[in-house]
């Protein structure tokens, strides 16, 4: 399928990402902040739903996100120990534009998902801030670094670099063109279960990654993934949670079974419409799709979210992190292949 002219999903229009990065010896991680519009979700939320494929994880704001279907804050991505810093953050900011929360006005319902970083990366120091997930809000645009950088700094994926990617596809209904895009933090998957474009990528790969003193990991599957998927369609929650769904098509591509011990969830939103924080404000109401025309999104969320995961592997670097471990970026591993 077609994608945007970034390739990301910041060609839904609206939306930006921005990253801190932390990159100091064994301190490897960081915060991804994805801005779903230019205003305050908190006064103007969006439809919303999330699917748990296999729930290993410490997300916050899942439970309210899935009885509500409303996102009302950015969707932020860190480290599995940084979770509670970064809600933290998140509550402080929207409590600075809406200084009555917790008031007069509801307690707001942070957001943030996470990956386990520590085979690179010193979790248990903790060293994201607040100030990282403010300085992460604050750079989001519609241009941003993929690979390892933001939450994807420390994560991996096959036994190799990982971190953020990101994809856009457009889908054509009745006429219309909608785009979907999608984001990942991938750290999950075990390098011989590796597929590329349906090859098994891993298989070759796996020689060479012994050849270098560096064989593929043995322990059973510890690694997690999130996936976000936006679009401009408009979708209500419940069909928004069937778009969430088909994230595991183009994770199945790359070759994950969904191990014991990974966490991978998917959230996604529609930009089509706001819903106003206040009852007494007017609702603009936007006709949704018709359930048996969302083929072609259902098309566009799998192969956006299998390119995500492999522009994540293409866009890292290699990195050292904690206690001399190292992760090869793909194509440095790819690099040392006999011609």
């Amino acid at each position: 399928m077609p994608s945007g002219p970034l390739n990301a999903i910041s060609d839904v229009a609206g939306v930006t990402v921005g990253h801190a990065t932390l990159a100091q010896d064994a301190i490897q991680t960081g915060v991804t902040v994805i801005r779903p519009h230019g205003g305050d979700p908190f006064r103007d939320k969006l439809p919303a739903a999330a699917t748990v494929f296999n729930g290993f994880g410490k997300s916050i704001g899942l439970l309210q996100l899935q009885e509500l279907g409303v996102l009302e804050t950015p969707i932020a991505l860190t480290n599995t120990l940084s979770v509670g810093a970064v809600a933290t953050a998140q509550i402080r900011s929207a409590i600075s534009s809406n200084p009555e929360i917790g008031r007069s006005d509801p307690t707001v319902n942070p957001l943030v998902f996470e990956c386990n970083d520590g085979y690179l990366n010193d979790i248990q120091a903790m060293a994201v801030t607040a100030s990282h997930y403010q300085q992460a809000l604050d750079s989001a645009a519609a241009e941003f670094a993929q690979g390892a950088v933001g939450a994807g700094r420390g994560m991996s994926s096959f036994d190799l670099k990982g971190g953020i990617g990101s994809a856009s596809r457009y889908a054509k209904i009745g006429g219309k063109q909608y785009c979907v895009g999608a984001l990942v933090l991938s750290n999950f998957g075990k390098l011989p279960a590796l597929t590329l474009a349906g090859r098994p990528l891993g298989q070759q790969l796996g020689p060479q990654l012994l050849a270098l003193r560096q064989p593929p990991g043995e322990a059973p599957e510890m690694g997690s993934i999130i996936m976000i998927i936006a679009t401009d369609a408009p979708l209500d929650a419940r069909q928004l949670g069937r778009l969430a769904t088909r994230c595991g098509i183009g994770l199945g591509r790359t070759g994950s079974i969904y191990g014991h011990g990974s966490g991978d969830l998917a959230l996604a939103f529609s930009t089509a419409q706001t819903i106003p924080y206040r009852p007494q404000e007017a609702l603009r109401q936007t006709a949704c799709l018709h359930d048996s025309l969302l083929d072609p999104l259902f098309e566009a969320v799998a192969d956006s979210t299998e390119q995500a995961i492999v522009n994540a592997l293409f866009a890292a670097v290699t990195v050292n992190g904690r206690d001399g471990h190292q992760r090869l970026s793909l194509s440095d591993l790819a690099a040392r292949l006999p011609t």
